[in-house]
C-alpha cells in the first residue's frame, strides 16, 4: 500500500510538470503570430486535460495528462493597419493568452506540485518508521 501511495504522488508531480510546460509555452508564445514555417497563424494556447489512473504503470490510482487541447477560441484583435498580416479593417488578430490567468494556472499547479512532494516524502517517512518498528 505504500507503495502504492508513492505511486499515486509521483503521478500527480509528472502531470503536475506536464501543466507546468504547457503554461510556460503559453506565456512564451503570448506574441507569437508566425508558425515555424514563417506564415501567419497565431499560436494557439494549450490546455492540459488530467485523467485519473497512470498509463504508465497500469493502474487505476493517480493522475496523469490524457491530452492537451488547443484553445480555440476567438483572437485578440489588436489596430495594426500597418502590419502585413492586418485584415482589411487594420487589425492584427493575436493568440487570446492572459498573462494573469497563465501566472494563476502556474501558481495553483506550483502548490499542487509541493503537495505531491509533501505525501510523497510523509510516505517514505512512514515507510520508514514501519521498517523500524520491524526489525
Amino acid at each position: 500500500m505504500l507503495f502504492g501511495a508513492l505511486d499515486i504522488s509521483s503521478s500527480g508531480l509528472v502531470a503536475q510538470r506536464q501543466r507546468m510546460t504547457a503554461i510556460a509555452g503559453n506565456i512564451a508564445n503570448i506574441e507569437t503570430l508566425l508558425n515555424a514555417e514563417g506564415q501567419y497563424e497565431p499560436y494557439q494556447r494549450r490546455i492540459p486535460v488530467f485523467a485519473p489512473g497512470d498509463p504508465s504503470t497500469g493502474s487505476n490510482h493517480g493522475v496523469h495528462v490524457s491530452s492537451i487541447l488547443l484553445d480555440d477560441g476567438p483572437l485578440q484583435m489588436r489596430y495594426e493597419p500597418d502590419s502585413p498580416w492586418a485584415n482589411e479593417q487594420g487589425y492584427v488578430g493575436y493568440p487570446d493568452i492572459s498573462l494573469v490567468i497563465e501566472q494563476m494556472n502556474a501558481m495553483e499547479a506550483s502548490r499542487a506540485y509541493e503537495a505531491n512532494i509533501t505525501v510523497a516524502e510523509a510516505t517514505k517517512s512512514m515507510y520508514s518508521i514501519a521498517l523500524e518498528i520491524l526489525s
